[in-house]
């Protein structure tokens, strides 16, 4: 088999492990030293499905605001682009600059070049800078942010799925605005946690690769009017 080509490596912002781009044939991995692989861009249905079900749950799809934490390949974005209307908006915020590049450069094309659709704005640094700032700014908000609340790649991330992160997120969100968290799987605190911010939630399983691969979940949390 055609082994694995190292292509660009990045620090990861308060971690010292670095994230790291591999290409083989046309298949690319993106992993994080020592602790093996985040994504891979022939395994993305359940980023796809978190644009998709997200948006499935909201009205007046022509004009949405969404905010996305975390660009990764670029899939998630690439799916809730199809979904919304020519007025909408999407943020994307990525913590790591060369995620952005690489979705720029050689992994643009697995996704369709989302960044470069003008609905686009690009925020290079921690989603949860936006979450603090916002107050009823996003119909949606969703967050493929580390590996789900319990945090591979920083500690920070830590934030974005405590109590207080959660109150941001409910405060940035619209009135039955959605907030949607991907995760390698289940974590019954944590739906706890979204109820006693007063959340509705549900708890979704999805997989990795169509019908087959790991069962990931996604929780769909709803504010409140």
């Amino acid at each position: 088999m055609t082994p694995w080509v190292l292509l660009d490596s990045a620090p990861v912002p308060g971690n010292a492990r670095e994230l790291r781009l591999y290409r083989r044939e046309d298949e690319f991995s993106i992993r994080i030293a020592g602790r093996g692989e985040l994504m891979n861009s022939r395994v993305h249905g359940s980023e796809d499905a978190l644009a998709e079900q997200t948006c499935a749950r909201l009205t007046g799809c022509s004009t949405l605001r969404l905010l996305i934490g975390g660009l990764g390949m670029g899939f998630t974005l690439a799916a809730a682009l199809r979904q919304v209307g020519e007025q909408a908006q999407v943020v994307v915020a990525e913590l790591v600059p060369a995620v952005v590049a690489w979705n720029r450069g050689p992994l643009g094309a697995h996704a369709g070049h989302p960044l470069e659709d003008p609905r686009v704005t690009v925020h290079e640094g921690d989603v949860a800078r936006l979450l603090r700032s916002a107050r009823q700014a996003y119909d949606a908000i969703l967050l493929d942010v580390d590996n789900g609340p319990e945090g591979l790649t920083r500690k920070e991330n830590d934030w974005l799925y405590s109590m207080p992160g959660l109150n941001a997120a409910y405060a940035a969100l619209r009135p039955r605005g959605v907030l949607a968290v991907w995760s390698a799987g289940p974590d019954p605190a944590f739906s706890q946690r979204l109820q006693k911010v007063g959340f509705v939630v549900e708890e979704v399983r999805v997989r990795g690769h169509g019908s087959t691969g790991a069962r990931h979940i996604i929780w769909f949390a709803r504010r409140g009017a």
